[in-house]
């Protein structure tokens, strides 16, 4: 059968080693869906595929062992998934329109964990409905607070929940509790002073470990939700690095804004003789300069009073 592999790519579906054979990559934003869709999703592997389901690196699936010549038929079954997921497409029945933009992940979040400083499903989603389709190579992953079990710096753009302690001077009894935590745990931000706990604005990472061990409850989360932007992280075998910090306090309008500008700085600034007609970001940003990047992540977004922008960022790794 002639196969134009580069249309497949883009239809979401793998060359893969087997001749004749292919694989349906079927995209979950935020890693979190209804569990009636995996029994669709057991369906298609069953009927078209080898009879099993891979759960990808990015909390994805990906069905193997799919003929060529059932493409079509897996996409109109895939429909009811696309369609159960909120996933953006150009035609109805023609099953996921990109590959190029990954997954969005994330960490379970605040539905489930109590260290979570947010609902990381809800922004992974918004985020996934900003961004898709796209040919671009984004990889995007958010968690719920500073101990980061999504890895988000391994990610082009990692989103880290925060919170900014409050306390109410009236609930707390000085057990120290939160001193204790937060030096144990974190990052040591609260000392003791005239026997009340008093926060280091600067050093805080906004784990919420003080309220969390308050046993009086005088540490509470703040109502506004803030997070860390990380940059340009990497695997891969050429200059593997983690990523850096680019903004804390960052609100999730801001975020969105930027994610949106770093699109159209890749599309002006992307070799497009590199191989594959891929370039990864760092590699752009490497090329053009932190500072130019920087002008277009930050056009027309209105960060909080109280956000905080490093600059330069330098990145470290492996050099090969």
């Amino acid at each position: 059968m002639d196969v134009n592999t580069k249309a497949l790519k883009k239809n979401a579906f793998r060359v893969t080693k087997e001749r004749g054979m292919t694989a349906s990559r079927v995209r979950v934003p935020g890693g979190h869906m209804d569990a009636y869709l995996l029994g669709l999703v057991q369906g298609i592997a069953e009927k078209y595929g080898n009879g099993t389901v891979h759960i990808t690196s990015r909390q994805g699936f990906e069905i193997p062992g799919i003929p060529y010549e059932r493409m079509d038929e897996v996409n109109r079954e895939l429909q009811p998934i696309i369609e159960g997921l909120s996933i953006n497409q150009t035609a109805s029945g023609s099953g996921y329109p990109a590959s190029g933009t990954r997954n969005v992940t994330a960490c379970v979040g605040n539905r489930v964990c109590p260290y979570g400083c947010y609902d990381t499903t809800a922004l992974a989603q918004r985020i996934e409905k900003a961004i898709f389709p796209n040919d671009l190579h984004f990889k995007i992953a958010l968690t719920g607070c500073p101990n980061d079990c999504a890895k988000v710096r391994m990610h082009d753009f990692g989103i880290m929940g925060m919170t900014e302690p409050q306390l109410d001077p009236n609930r707390c009894v000085n057990c120290g509790a939160c001193i204790k935590f937060c030096r144990k745990k974190s990052v040591e931000a609260l000392k003791e002073v005239n026997y009340r706990p008093q926060r280091n604005g600067e050093k805080c990472i906004g784990c919420g470990e003080c309220v969390l061990n308050c046993p009086t409850r005088a540490w509470t989360r703040s109502k506004e939700k803030y997070y860390r932007l990380t940059l340009l992280g990497r695997t891969g075998k050429k200059n593997p690095r983690l990523g850096e910090d680019f903004i804390k306090w960052v609100d999730a309008d801001s975020i969105v804004k930027i994610i949106l500008n770093t699109y159209q700085y890749v599309a002006h600034y992307i070799d497009k003789d590199a191989p594959g007609g891929k370039e990864h970001i760092g590699y752009i940003v490497d090329r053009t300069g932190f500072e130019e990047f920087k002008k277009w992540a930050l056009d027309g977004v209105t960060l909080p009073a109280k956000a905080e922008v490093y600059t330069p960022i330098y990145w470290n790794g492996v050099k090969y």
